[in-house]
């Protein structure tokens, strides 16, 4: 998991990324590499960089991440940044580039980002280790070998930044899950290890449910057990195996950041193209159908299940149930202009300062007012996961008609489902076709944008 309210790892690799970037431009600068087109060439490798960087993984690495994997991503980012530095001398036909010079350049690029790799990762393990930062709390559920080990694992390895709270023994006649739940709760536990020898079929679907729907994360230690269907993700701590039971694309630190700079960008396009001479147009009409303000601006829950300033165009004349009633089909409600901009989504442009705050994306699960988060979260299985990553202007739900009015129970079953297959499915390229399909539905009306 990459967030929590104690836990700043998201802002790692983004840093990270920005010092490297700074590196290999300024170093192609400043060395004597005989240049010609120099905005080309910049431009250039700080793509190549990126697409490698994305492509090998240069940027995953965790508090259990061993000194030997990260040299070999070096070597291997490097690999291949080296070629492809090269590769602009016949693609751009740059015969005056000095090749010598390309090589000393490629070598003080790599002498650097591996000493500052290197700083880092070790500035992290202190920072774990003396100043008991970025820590997450665990509990560990059996009593055997493997659970001794972990245990021991989590006591000796401070560096890597866990701190063991509790062990659970369920073949005591005393164990219960729901007072396991409960502890993990009151004590905000992060993570909860389980070893899949000592847990029933019943046992194990139990922590999967409560770990899904109270947003903690759920690893096993492994056996020989043949109970899931589907594949899982196996990570290593010091050499004792861990079995991950959902990976999710956006805890990526990589794609996190591509996802966040795609949404920084998207929304200053949108913010200083359209609305900053739409907006007060639109204001003007708003104002003279009914009195009230211009924005709508509504309590709704977004990442982590932590509350926001929703931000919309008012298309309703003042009322007090605007926070606990949807709009509905020929609701009296709303205004003229009102029915138009919610028809179009014109209404929902305002969110794209919510975009540019960071505290919504440009797709996700569309976020719920907070009276509908408590009803479901009871009620629809599986419902709080939806809070693993941001909440989105548009998302692959509403693009596949399951926007607006929840009439039925199976509307909001059917949005969970294909917001929970967005989460684990995620890829820069879903996102843009949500959003070209959402651009196509705006302009050719949905049945339940009303």
């Amino acid at each position: 998991m990459v967030f929590n309210q104690h836990r700043y790892s998201v802002l790692i690799t983004p840093i990270s990324c920005g010092i490297d970037l700074l590196i290999i431009n300024l170093m192609a600068h400043l060395l004597p590499t005989n240049i010609m087109e120099t905005i080309l060439f910049h431009s250039y490798i700080t793509m190549a960089w990126m697409i490698i960087a994305f492509k090998a993984g240069f940027y995953s690495i965790y508090r259990y991440t061993k000194v030997t994997h990260i040299l070999k991503l070096l070597f291997r980012q490097f690999f291949f940044y080296g070629f492809i530095v090269y590769a602009f001398i016949g693609f751009f036909k740059q015969p005056n580039m000095s090749r010598l010079a390309l090589a000393k350049y490629v070598l003080f690029v790599f002498l650097l980002v591996c000493i500052l790799k290197f700083i880092s990762y070790y500035l992290l393990i202190t920072y774990r280790e003396r100043v008991k930062g970025n820590i997450r709390n665990v509990v560990v559920i059996g009593n055997n070998k493997k659970t001794i080990q972990l245990i021991r694992l989590f006591k000796e390895r401070t560096e890597f930044g866990y701190e063991f709270k509790k062990q659970f023994f369920p073949k005591d006649t005393n164990f219960s899950l729901i007072k396991c739940f409960v502890y993990i709760v009151e004590n905000k536990i992060d993570e909860i290890y389980c070893s899949v020898s000592e847990l029933s079929n019943t046992q194990l679907n139990g922590f999967i449910n409560f770990a899904d729907n109270n947003l903690k994360t759920l690893k096993f230690l492994p056996d020989n057990k043949n109970i899931f269907s589907k594949k899982l993700k196996f990570e290593y701590y010091d050499y004792l195996p861990i079995l991950s039971l959902r990976d999710i694309p956006l805890h990526s630190a990589i794609n996190s950041f591509i996802k966040r700079l795609f949404d920084f960008v998207f929304a200053v396009f949108v913010i200083f193209g359209i609305l900053i001479w739409f907006a007060p147009f639109l204001a003007i009409l708003i104002r003279l159908e009914s009195k009230g303000p211009v924005f709508f601006i509504q309590k709704r829950t977004g990442f982590d299940n932590k509350e926001f300033q929703c931000f919309k165009f008012r298309s309703m004349a003042m009322n007090n149930s605007a926070d606990a009633q949807q709009a509905g089909k020929n609701d009296m409600r709303v205004t003229k202009i009102g029915r138009f901009i919610r028809r179009t989504s014109i209404d929902e442009l305002p969110q794209f300062y919510n975009v540019l705050f960071g505290n919504m994306s440009v797709v996700g699960p569309r976020p719920h007012m907070l009276k509908h988060t408590d009803e479901y979260a009871n009620k629809v299985d599986k419902y709080m996961l939806r809070h693993f990553v941001k909440p989105g202007i548009t998302g692959l739900a509403q693009v596949k008609g399951y926007r607006g009015e929840i009439e039925h129970d199976s509307d909001i079953q059917n949005r969970i489902k294909f917001d929970i297959f967005y989460i684990e499915n995620w890829s820069f390229f879903l996102d843009i076709k949500i959003i070209v399909q959402t651009i196509i539905n705006a302009f050719k009306g949905e049945e339940k944008a009303y």
